[in-house]
């Protein structure tokens, strides 16, 4: 992904408000981003639980999306699959985040989910630069490159749900 800016990232926002776009908080540690590796731009709402952000080109535009999870405890014992980069996580690895849809649907209260990687690092899963809290990724014959495109693909088909 290219480095992107605090504007590009605001007035990207498809989902929700000016107003709730302009107060959102940005990713911490945004010098320290490994812009190389990311196939898209994650980060929780550190100040409101249930709460994080995607920002991803689509389409060949810049896109943010507000999504919502629930925040109840999993037992440890429970394990869940990634949609977007197929990781497995124990407890509260994956949650099932929401999006209000655009337009008129959004409006009346309709939204998209999917199950992905509570901490948003799926990019970093997938170059095994990062590894799941004794969860795994399972051994595939596709190359890193193909599990990549899997990714991208699997997320542009979630943002492309959410106008329609």
């Amino acid at each position: 992904m290219k480095a992107v800016t605090e504007q590009d990232i605001r007035s990207s926002f498809v989902n929700c408000s000016k107003g709730e776009a302009k107060r959102l908080p940005m990713p911490r540690n945004w010098e320290e981003l490994p812009w190389d590796d990311l196939d898209f731009l994650g980060w929780r709402d550190l100040s409101a639980p249930g709460r994080s952000y995607i920002v991803c080109e689509h389409e060949g535009e810049l896109t943010g999306i507000s999504l919502r999870f629930p925040s109840q405890q999993r037992g440890f014992l429970h394990r869940s699959m990634c949609s977007l980069c197929l990781t497995t996580h124990p407890g509260n690895g994956v949650s099932l985040m929401t999006a209000r849809k655009t337009g008129p649907a959004g409006r009346e209260g309709n939204s998209v989910g999917l199950y992905i990687c509570t901490d948003l690092a799926c990019s970093l899963y997938v170059r095994g630069k990062k590894t799941p809290a004794s969860g795994a990724r399972f051994k595939e014959s596709l190359t890193t490159e193909e599990q990549i495109a899997r990714t991208v693909t699997n997320l542009h088909a979630f943002v492309a749900k959410l106008h329609h």
